[in-house]
């Protein structure tokens, strides 16, 4: 018997576009780095009997109606979603689930929140994160959150039937994880990737210092904000000349074309497997090289990137915590991931004990073929990553020409070709 299952996310991990498209569309969620834990979930998902549909992040246009007659559970996996920026969003998703007469499924929320976590401090947000966990709990019989503060986050709201999970991306590969150091010690020729925030201020000397220092450096950039900086030269932050981080086109790791953006997780993994190390403040930016074998390395600015990397045993300092002249040599040298894989096994079995009580099937059951959803992937032309753009302004016209052909069509009801 099928299982029809709905699945919050923008688009199913076999569907691919153009950057302009990725861009005037969300298709990254905001962050590249949400689709390492979507797709995730997609392919754990993927069994011979289940039917995924994505919800495009619109399942409010669908409506409760159509979501109880056409599937059986809404599998809605999450990331920072109890933060302010997202709190309207968030009560837009629980009215669809106070409608719901399936099960829904939440696989990791995690807690925006700076760092130390404050216990017991009142948000913003606090009755929009009541409402939406009340929803939840009424067609669920737990909620799984990423780590120990957003757990100790909904009990004091309430809550206690709260399960610490972690975060699909991490078992991609079911129990199998395999990170290991492939040189001594990095040198000035070393093959360094490095993911950050702007806002994150932490960050400003370190890309300075490694720019400097690196000649092989590449910033594996994830933000829509970035991805209009590569495409159109648009600095949205108006940053000053001097600013560190690369939010400009003539900052060195862009103007030089050191910059990556992937519009796809799957060709990203590979991409990072020509590193020899990761790290910065991106969680998932340092997951996906973790899942490529490359060591990475979390440098934690608030709570919910933090609980992560202290979850799963991943290798972290606290950003602010962080000396300005620290080298990326120092933190490969220190980094140790044996507690890391020592402890995935059992990791991977409380998330998928979590799943299996949630009445969800998964491929990692016996029975099921490991590899037709890696075999559907190796299948798809996915595009290369998206690098800084010379001729620009051909480019920025003809895109805003074919959006603004596309809306009036949609207005008049034409379709286009």
């Amino acid at each position: 018997m099928t299982t029809r299952i709905l699945l919050r996310s923008p688009k199913t991990p076999f569907e691919t576009t153009s950057a302009e498209v990725a861009l005037g569309d969300n298709l990254l969620g905001h962050n590249s780095g949400n689709l390492i834990f979507l797709e995730t979930a997609y392919k754990i998902l993927d069994t011979h009997d289940a039917e995924i549909t994505a919800d495009r992040f619109a399942a409010y246009k669908m409506g409760a109606d159509e979501i109880n007659e056409r599937f059986d559970v809404y599998v809605i996996p999450l990331a920072n979603a109890f933060r302010a920026t997202f709190a309207e969003s968030l009560g837009r998703l629980t009215k669809v689930l106070e409608g719901l007469k399936i099960p829904v499924v939440v696989l990791g929320a995690g807690l925006q929140s700076p760092i130390p976590y404050a216990a017991g401090k009142e948000r913003p947000f606090d009755d929009t994160v009541k409402a939406f966990a009340a929803a939840v709990l009424d067609r669920s019989p737990s909620i799984g959150v990423r780590g120990e503060y957003t757990q100790d986050y909904l009990r004091r709201l309430g809550f206690r039937d709260v399960e610490v999970i972690g975060c699909p991306s991490m078992f991609l590969r079911g129990d199998q994880l395999s990170v290991t150091k492939k040189v001594p010690r990095l040198t000035t020729e070393s093959r360094i990737a490095i993911n950050l925030t702007r806002r994150v201020k932490e960050m400003g000397p370190l890309v300075a210092s490694h720019v400097e220092r690196y000649p092989n450096l590449r910033y594996i950039a994830q933000e829509n904000e970035t991805l209009r900086l590569l495409l159109w030269h648009e600095d949205v932050y108006k940053s000053p000349p001097d600013y560190p981080m690369p939010s400009r086109v003539d900052h060195p790791l862009i103007r030089d074309d050191k910059a990556r953006l992937f519009l796809d997780p799957w060709p990203w993994l590979e991409y990072m497997r020509g590193f020899e190390f990761s790290f910065g403040n991106r969680i998932h930016g340092n997951i996906i090289a973790l899942l490529a074998g490359t060591p990475g390395y979390v440098l934690a600015h608030d709570t919910r990137t933090l609980e992560l990397a202290r979850y799963f045993q991943i290798p972290h300092r606290v950003v602010t915590d962080l000396p300005p002249d620290t080298d990326a040599a120092d933190l490969y040298a220190e980094a140790d991931y044996g507690p890391m894989l020592a402890g995935h096994a059992e990791r991977f079995r409380t998330f998928i004990d979590y799943m299996e009580r949630h009445g969800l099937h998964h491929i990692f059951e016996p029975g099921e073929d490991l590899t037709a959803f890696d075999r559907q992937v190796a299948a798809v032309d996915y595009p290369p990553p998206v690098r800084i753009h010379r001729r620009t302004q051909v480019r920025r016209v003809r895109y805003r020409t074919r959006r603004a052909i596309r809306k009036v069509a949609a207005r008049v009801g034409l379709g286009t070709s």
